[in-house]
């Protein structure tokens, strides 16, 4: 069973990797190679969390197997060394530091290299891979030429020192100790707010009528985000009209302008395409048309003002729901009945899921009841986690006596010989501050440039972005781990022995002054972070420069909330007259669909009747077509004032008895010419 736990893990962590991709990408529309590599830096940052435990538990069974031995031997030296147990969970020697290696490297020339190369090629308006390629070369060569300066600056350095004679290992140690100073400086901003954040986060779940005040907020903005967005999309939608227009069927440039107007949402496109004359000649003397590389500048706002719009679009339909969801909660919290009722029932017919296990009286006690609670209770736990680690991140360097709680865990199961718990507990640590590190990944906006959304909705420059932090956040997070629960000699200056992670970061006592200064006293900062993030002096700040934040006390928050309450209100009737109407056709249809029916067979035999004679024809027509019944006509009257006029009905009389069947009335418009089957695809 030798590596049985590490094949199982690389297999658990691929399928994470890829379920958490999909949920932000698009599997479909985006590019292979952005789904590729983020998912490659995404699973390999994943890969590094769940094997260390993995990797501290093997390092402990070796030294405990060796200190085990050795008592053995002093006392009965004559007799044979009794066999230690090992694990199913245990590596043999050798695998982990290649493993470590790959893993290692490949995350690192991802982040310092391919990434930031990919995403300016996938951000860039290029019509040919040429051209993109080109694009993105210049763009990135201020970001390469800014770290060639730096490390050809501290190469110099260190060869002109006197002192120092560094080989080729001392200056990987030194250049994967700046790496690793880059991302610890990172590390600890996003560590100190998600610590905070995501306890009281559950703890503001919890609480109904808050959340529902913050949704009110988060709509208020959404709408103007999104109107703003498709303002943004018609002026781009405008350029693009025009360009198309001035350019052509038989234009050089014409085949960059289809290219762009396949980006461009289909609606738009079926404007242009009735607008366009393709029987004109272009006449370069007399007109002037645009260069290819204000096409190349077009090209790439299409791209973005199109994402930005389906993006906000989507996001509109998600609060949405919520907000209609926390409605529905606060309203059956006073029900005597004890049964949750939805205001919008969902059209799609139960599953046995919902007939048999979450029925409406279990719905009711979990979501009025139960989830409030467990949301607490929940938020209790992430709290004393997240003391742990502030007092731990504080306490670390001192050795004796131990400080740091998760040493002293660790510490306690190495006494027992408990391999389980030690793979458990390093487990949930690392865990728990990945999640709060990731977590903020997730939740930060860079105004529109890097935004991770949810329901596949992430562009790809933010997947890839999203991807470079990952990269440069996982190695110092579990140096930093390692540090924590003294695994790190380099840090806590112990004789011990050291993990396979740790051997191929080399010696830190190559630059002492980061080993023993920055790594040690630097994490301290988060105690002041946490203080920040829990007084909310970020949002207040932010707030008081212009930009909307969610500030209980504020003026701009209240009217934002008055505002979204509003929005919903709207939304909210909006879909209750779609619904109305839906049950009215229903209803009427369930009615008098057989009446229906009976006047149109008579009609036809009316039609029949015509070989007879022109006075019988007459009278048997007025008598089929007219002389129905009162109720009939009142139906069919009222089923006329419940819809709206429709263009693209095929027959447009002022009466629906007097429209022969087969028969077409003028009135159609030529543009809106689809087949009957999509009358209410508005709706």
């Amino acid at each position: 069973m030798s590596g049985a736990a590490l094949g199982i893990e690389i297999v658990v962590v691929f399928f994470l990797a890829l379920f958490l991709l999909h949920q932000y990408g698009d599997f479909k529309k985006q590019q292979r190679m952005v789904l590729f590599g983020t998912l490659l830096a995404w699973y390999l940052c994943f890969l590094i969390v769940f094997i260390l435990p993995l990797d501290v538990s093997t390092v402990t069974e070796r030294h405990e197997d060796f200190v085990s031995q050795t008592f053995y031997l002093f006392l009965l030296p004559h007799s044979e060394p009794k066999p230690c147990y090992k694990p199913w969970s245990y590596i043999p020697d050798g695998i982990m530091p290649v493993f470590w290696r790959v893993v290692y490297w490949t995350s690192q020339c991802l982040t310092w290299l391919l990434l930031p190369f990919m995403q300016s090629y996938a951000r860039s308006g290029g019509f040919s891979i040429t051209g993109k390629i080109k694009t993105a070369l210049i763009e990135n060569a201020i970001y390469y030429g800014t770290y060639l300066l730096i490390f050809g600056s501290l190469l110099i350095y260190v060869a002109v020192h006197p002192e120092w004679h560094l080989s080729w290992y001392e200056l990987q140690t030194i250049g994967i100790t700046a790496a690793n100073t880059w991302g610890l400086f990172l590390l600890v901003l996003l560590l100190g707010y998600g610590l905070v954040e995501i306890p009281r986060s559950y703890w503001n779940a919890s609480r109904h009528g808050h959340l529902l005040v913050k949704t009110y907020f988060k709509a208020s903005k959404l709408m103007t985000e999104k109107a703003d967005a498709e303002e943004n999309l018609e002026d781009v939608m405008e350029e693009v009209r025009k360009a198309s227009e001035s350019i052509k069927y038989n234009h050089p440039l014409r085949k960059c302008i289809d290219t762009i107007l396949r980006k461009c949402p289909v609606d738009y496109q079926e404007k242009m395409g009735r607008n366009m004359d393709d029987y004109e000649d272009f006449d370069d003397k007399q007109n002037t048309y645009p260069s290819e590389k204000s096409l190349v500048k077009l090209h790439k706002q299409v791209i973005y003002a199109v994402q930005r719009h389906n993006r906000t679009r989507v996001q509109w339909q998600i609060l949405l729901q919520q907000a209609i969801h926390l409605e529905d909660v606060a309203k059956n919290e006073t029900s005597s009945t004890h049964r949750f009722v939805h205001s919008f029932p969902s059209s799609e017919p139960a599953g046995w899921f919902s007939r048999y296990v979450y029925t409406p009286t279990v719905e009711w006690y979990w979501e009025c009841l139960l989830k409030r609670w467990f949301y607490r209770l929940l938020s209790v736990v992430l709290t004393l986690f997240s003391v742990a680690v502030v007092w731990s991140e504080c306490t670390f360097f001192s050795t004796r006596p131990v400080l740091s709680l998760f040493a002293v865990f660790i510490q306690l199961a190495e006494r027992d010989y408990n391999y389980l718990y030690i793979e458990m507990a390093c487990f949930i640590t690392i865990f728990f501050l990945c999640t709060c590190v990731y977590s903020t990944v997730f939740r930060i906006r860079v105004f529109n440039y890097y935004y991770l959304a949810s329901h596949h909705q992430t562009d790809a420059y933010s997947l890839q972005f999203s991807g470079m932090l990952f990269c440069r956040l996982t190695p110092p997070l579990c140096l930093n781990f390692l540090g924590l629960i003294h695994m790190d000699s380099a840090i806590s200056h112990q004789q011990k022995e050291q993990t396979a992670y740790t051997s191929i970061m080399g010696s830190m006592r190559v630059l002492s002054f980061i080993a023993n200064g920055f790594y040690i006293y630097y994490p301290m900062l988060i105690v002041i972070l946490c203080i920040a993030t829990y007084f909310s002096l970020g949002t207040r700040c932010l707030n008081l420069l212009g930009f909307q934040q969610f500030v209980g006390d504020s003026e701009m928050t209240s009217d934002l909330i008055d505002e979204g309450k509003e929005l919903i209100r709207r939304e909210k009737r909006k879909r209750q007259r779609i619904e109305d109407g839906e049950n009215r056709r229903r209803e009427w249809k369930e009615r008098y669909g057989n009446s229906r029916e009976d006047y149109t067979a008579r009609n036809r035999s009316s039609h029949e009747m015509k070989e007879t004679s022109y006075s019988d024809t007459v009278n048997s027509k007025a008598k089929y077509s007219r002389s129905g019944s009162q109720a009939e006509r009142d139906c069919i009257e009222l089923l006329q004032d419940a819809e709206p006029l429709d263009f693209n009905a095929d027959t447009l009389t002022d009466d629906p008895l007097d429209a022969e069947p087969g028969r077409h009335a003028g009135g159609r418009y030529l543009s809106m010419s689809s087949s009957r089957s999509r009358i209410f695809d508005d709706v």
